[in-house]
């Protein structure tokens, strides 16, 4: 967490943001056969190190997400901090990689997606594969979501599925998509990087490498969501009834 910590520090010193989002399973990579031996314990230690983290700098995390062993299972939790250092929201991965054997090692969620507020913003997170179900999405969209965070470990093999899935996410909900993927390898599977910062026109407003360990800094207009979603106003046509 050494490493996590500097980067925190030059991050807010330089550009003073007001969120900043890490990647799935930050803590430990994707070493599924090592989690039960690595992961957290009910959350900790990293419940608390993010807590400290965020007091400290007064800034909001999105916590990426983490190995955390819970209730005799091991369930896939993203953390969300505010600047005074309160859990806000915690989530439970819901959909596992069959492809990539998740199921064998971690439990999905049980908890159905929540929105949560950060600075009076009603935001959305999501992990890695949930993105390939945009009922996810969607729900978040019609509880008053304007940001979607999406942390992935989403590998090469299917980077084109992750570029537009994210932005196909941002226009059909018409809110921003934030997303934090990891780059390298590990264990023989590449990972895609890729991370983006997405407008709810579906504009890319920020695209990372696919290769390099970056950090994306972009400005987010809340304003632009609402006057989007009325100058297109796909929820009032909706007529979920007849679907």
């Amino acid at each position: 967490m050494g490493a996590s910590l500097k980067w925190v520090d030059k991050v807010v010193q330089d550009e003073k943001p007001d969120v900043l989002v890490l990647p799935e399973m930050w803590t430990t990579a994707f070493a599924l056969p090592e989690l039960k031996d690595i992961a957290d314990v009910n959350g900790e230690p990293t419940t608390t190190f993010l807590k400290d983290l965020a007091k400290t700098y007064q800034v909001n995390i999105i916590g990426g997400s983490i190995a955390n062993k819970k209730d005799d299972s091991i369930y896939n939790t993203s953390l969300v901090v505010d600047r005074q250092g309160n859990i806000v929201y915690q989530y439970d991965k819901i959909h596992l990689v069959p492809m990539l054997d998740e199921h064998k090692y971690l439990a999905g969620g049980k908890e159905k997606v929540k929105t949560f507020e950060l600075e009076g913003v009603k935001m959305g997170v999501i992990i890695c594969y949930d993105l390939r179900f945009p009922e996810l999405a969607r729900k978040l969209a019609l509880d008053g979501a304007k940001v979607l965070h999406i942390v992935a470990e989403w590998p090469n093999t299917r980077k084109e599925h992750w570029k537009n899935l994210q932005i196909a996410r941002a226009i059909e909900n018409q809110m921003y998509v934030v997303s934090s993927n990891i780059v390298g390898t590990y264990n023989n599977e590449e990972f895609a990087g890729t991370s983006m910062i997405i407008d709810p026109w579906g504009s890319p407003l920020k695209t990372g490498s696919e290769d390099t360990e970056e950090t994306l800094i972009a400005d987010i207009k809340i304003d632009s969501v609402s006057k989007i979603r009325n100058d297109v106003p796909i929820f009032s046509s909706r007529v979920p009834e007849l679907y």
